[in-house]
């Protein structure tokens, strides 16, 4: 079985999105994008996103699109290399338009920050010490 996560979010801008997570550094693979979606690339081709617009990702369901800024119904969580990176995410992230819901957590073995995107999902940024 290949071994890659591939997760889909509904955004209301598909320009606008593109914009914000290529400020986070992310690219994306226009090969696989089109009018109505953008294929994210969050770590190498192991872990990716497909951002779609809300009425394509409604033609992929048969119920509600949940309203991420009303509502979360997950928290999409990212391990990172250092601490330094938490915060360099993080700033990035706040600079392009997100928000942090809640302070950095440091709990000495482990540091974690969240931040919202533009589109109200959830993201958390965690690194832990190698040793813990």
């Amino acid at each position: 079985m290949n071994k890659q996560i591939i997760l889909n979010l509904p955004v209301q801008d598909l320009d606008k999105s593109k914009a914000f997570f290529s400020a986070l550094g992310f690219t994306f693979n226009a090969r696989f994008s089109g009018e109505h979606s953008a294929f994210m690339h969050i770590v190498g081709d192991t872990i990716q996103a497909m951002l779609t617009t809300e009425p394509f990702f409604r033609s992929l369901i048969d119920k509600p699109v949940a309203q991420a800024k009303q509502a979360n119904e997950i928290v999409i969580c990212l391990s990172c290399e250092s601490r330094e990176e938490v915060d360099t995410l993080i700033a990035r992230a706040v600079a392009a338009g997100g928000r942090t819901p809640h302070p950095p957590e440091d709990h000495g073995f482990m540091y974690d920050q969240g931040f919202e995107d533009i589109d109200g999902h959830l993201w958390n940024l965690v690194w832990v010490a190698p040793e813990a």
